[in-house]
């Protein structure tokens, strides 16, 4: 399991995805060698761009405590993770879809990929160009849920992996925007 194999599970749903839930790779193996070190990227993103040129992103921001924001940040993600995993699972078995509980895990665990890939931007000291790779990144998180749910659930209709999809990440999003909430008032 490696970031690449995220750009096998995006098209066709049925594509990566099928790979992935034949293959079973564990799950200890899957937040070992894939969530935590990419979860710790924006956590490390934050601190450096919140100590280099914080100001120059929102003023006032360069004298925040970013050593603290960034473990908590990097806490709430690997929280928000384990979270995600569940619910994915209960959201899918309300809408009566098979989905075993390391499948809904595997999905939360590759979902935030593009996200925390998409911290890299705050190396460019820009709001708006942060704010539109996070828009992509989340855009392309959705895409991998739904596909996912899709394809691991085994559903043939896809107005279904589309309800699945949007209550999760709709939780999701508003998690975020408390992470970053969090952020603003620290």
């Amino acid at each position: 399991m490696n970031v690449l194999s995220v750009f096998m599970v995006t098209n066709p749903p049925q594509g990566g995805w099928s790979e992935l839930g034949q293959t079973r790779p564990p799950l200890l193996k899957l937040f070992v060698a894939l969530i935590f070190p990419l979860s710790l990227l924006p956590s490390a993103m934050l601190f450096y761009a919140g100590t280099h040129y914080g100001n120059a992103m929102v003023t006032g921001y360069s004298s925040k405590p970013w050593g603290s924001i960034a473990i908590v940040f990097f806490l709430t993600e690997v929280v928000t993770v384990l979270l995600m995993g569940w619910l994915v699972g209960q959201v899918a078995r309300q809408h009566q879809a098979q989905l075993s509980t390391r499948d809904a895990y595997l999905i939360a665990g590759l979902a935030p990929v593009p996200l925390w890939l998409s911290s890299l931007a705050l190396l460019v000291p820009n709001p708006l160009f942060t704010l539109v790779v996070a828009g992509l990144a989340f855009a392309f998180s959705c895409r991998l849920v739904y596909n996912g749910v899709y394809a691991l659930c085994q559903l043939r209709d896809g107005v279904a992996a589309a309800a699945i999809t949007h209550t999760v990440m709709g939780a999701n999003l508003f998690v975020w925007a408390m992470l970053l909430w969090l952020i603003v008032a620290l």
